[in-house]
């Protein structure tokens, strides 16, 4: 089909009413071969002259068409030097335009391309809230050692917090999908705050033992509840892989601050008053509290769930009529959910059970001053949080699949070295030095940071959005298995062969995450025509 410059959306929409013409923005290309302009159809025409344009505008986008649910074409003018691209966008969401369209020297950024002041808010209320999950978990490592001396208790008796920590996501993942038929996805966010705040307001006076396990529970509910919402809502927006990148990278910034903190107050003074530390996190709680229920209030009402992205539920018709039990069955039956949980399996199991022993086999195996030893875990968190940042977009344009692997051989071997700089100075191939252990373990952070935004990102991609959110929800238990299970098998085994033992299961675990990596399947191969847009 060709057009002149002046034709108006009018006429065009006469011609083809199945375009449904709206108000459009035009760009001229001073020459051939240059970006052509997005044009957004609801759908793909079926005349000839509209087939043709389409296939040929397919060979400058980028991404490809047929990945896009924004579809593209271009209308040309007879002019060989001269292109003009309209955008029709969906007639059902603005008024059609009465005017021709006014060719523009700067282009207009479409309302696809950015986002609005709401969407940002609720973003950075999202990655506030993963945040807050870093500084709960990047706190259990610099305070374990104390809760052992404090209570008087066996590293097999304080492994019971990793069991509490799985049942609380374990309930989640049994609940999430029947509450989010019930509430939207601000009254998800806002359960899962409150339940976070709750869980530190009683840690601050000290409770027993047994009670204390239980504040574990509780918090891991509020964060299961947090972080799948978060998940979901984050992986339907544009650019979904650096947005991903960005709260994730709050998580491992929240886990580098928790040993800053928790680390002076826990070693001040003659006797330790470490929990006084939750002071922090119980004000960190509120503002948490508050500022999900201030990005996510219009969401936060009693009803059936909206199923647009924007509230993070089904987007097809299909997937409001099916009920709780019938998304968790569609969902237990994707192949895919399961290789993707193993993934995360090992790699929760790694990363939990390094940061959570890594103290006291400093202070045990290197006889490490305890109130030192208690920032290494930071350079740990510091390298995850940097590697989250500085490796999401070359991780992307490289290709997913392909550099996780290569940060796999990495991380083994950086793990190598931390391994033998901390091994006891009599070994006759040991590297006795901390300053070294601490570079390494950096290093090993830093290569890690992209595996779970990444995984979150291909597993977005092979969710379809009816099932996306409750997926997300078995991911994430399914890893929290691997992270309750391997720190309580490292603390058991550690009481009878001592701590040394980290270090061999540390490097089984990762690579055990590349192997479960392998099996992830592609998701250009999946079949799922609903990806999302990226």
């Amino acid at each position: 089909m060709t057009a002149g410059p002046t034709q108006s959306l009018r006429s065009l929409a006469t011609a083809h009413p199945e375009a449904a013409a709206c108000r459009t923005r035009s760009r001229r290309l001073a020459a051939p071969g240059t970006s052509i302009t997005t044009i957004s159809l609801l759908h793909k025409t079926n005349g000839g002259g509209y087939s043709k344009t389409l296939d040929r505008v397919a060979r400058y986008c980028q991404p490809p068409i047929d990945d896009c649910r924004v579809k593209m074409a271009t209308i040309t003018q007879q002019e060989p030097a001269l292109t003009e691209s309209y955008e029709l966008a969906d007639a059902s969401k603005r008024a059609p335009s009465r005017d021709a369209p006014e060719p523009a020297t700067h282009p207009e950024p479409c309302d696809e391309d950015g986002l609005d002041r709401r969407t940002l808010l609720k973003l950075v209320a999202a990655g506030f809230s993963f945040f807050m999950s870093g500084v709960n978990d990047g706190s259990v490592g610099p305070l374990l050692p104390y809760m052992i001396r404090d209570y008087n208790i066996s590293t097999a008796v304080v492994s019971i917090v990793y069991g509490a920590n799985f049942l609380g996501w374990f309930l989640a993942a049994l609940t999430n999908t029947y509450l989010s038929q019930k509430f939207n996805l601000g009254g998800l966010l806002t359960f899962g705050a409150f339940f976070q705040l709750l869980a530190h307001a009683l840690r601050v006076w000290r409770p027993p033992f047994p009670f204390f396990v239980v504040t574990f529970w509780l918090v891991c509910l509020g964060q299961a509840y947090q972080d799948a919402g978060a998940n979901a809502y984050v992986a339907s927006v544009k650019a979904a892989h650096r947005w991903l990148a960005f709260i994730h990278a709050l998580y491992m910034a929240g886990c580098l601050v928790a040993p800053f903190i928790a680390t002076p107050i826990a070693s001040a003074g003659e006797t330790s008053r470490w929990y006084l530390f939750y002071t922090f996190p119980l004000a960190i709680g509120a503002a948490n509290l508050a500022l999900t229920f201030c990005a996510f209030r219009d969401t936060i009402k009693l009803g059936r769930k909206s199923g647009s992205p924007e509230h993070g539920g089904p987007q097809t018709d299909a997937g409001e009529k099916k009920s709780a039990s019938q998304l968790v069955k569609v969902t237990l039956m994707d192949k895919s959910m399961w290789m993707i949980s193993l993934f995360f399996f090992f790699l929760l199991g790694a990363s939990i059970t390094a940061s959570g022993w890594i103290v006291e086999y400093l202070v045990e195996i290197r006889n490490g001053d305890l109130g030192q030893m208690g920032y290494v875990p930071a350079g740990f968190n510091g390298g995850a949080m940097l590697g989250r940042l500085l490796l999401a977009e070359p991780t992307y344009r490289l290709g997913e699949r392909r550099m996780v692997l290569v940060y796999v051989v990495l991380c083994i071997g950086f793990q190598l070295v931390f391994w033998l700089s901390v091994a006891p100075a009599d070994e006759v191939h040991s590297v006795p030095n901390i300053i070294a252990a601490s570079v390494a373990v950096s290093f090993v952070g830093f290569f890690s940071g992209p595996f779970f935004a990444t995984g979150i990102s291909v597993g977005s991609k092979l969710f379809s959005p009816e099932i996306r959110p409750t997926a997300l929800s078995f991911v994430f238990v399914f890893g929290q298995i691997g992270g309750s299970i391997f720190p309580v098998m490292t603390g058991i085994i550690a009481s009878r062969a001592g701590v040394g033992i980290l270090q061999p299961v540390l490097v089984a675990l990762i690579a055990g995450t590349g192997i479960s990596w392998l099996l992830v399947p592609n998701p250009k191969q999946s079949g799922n025509t609903s990806l999302h847009e990226e």
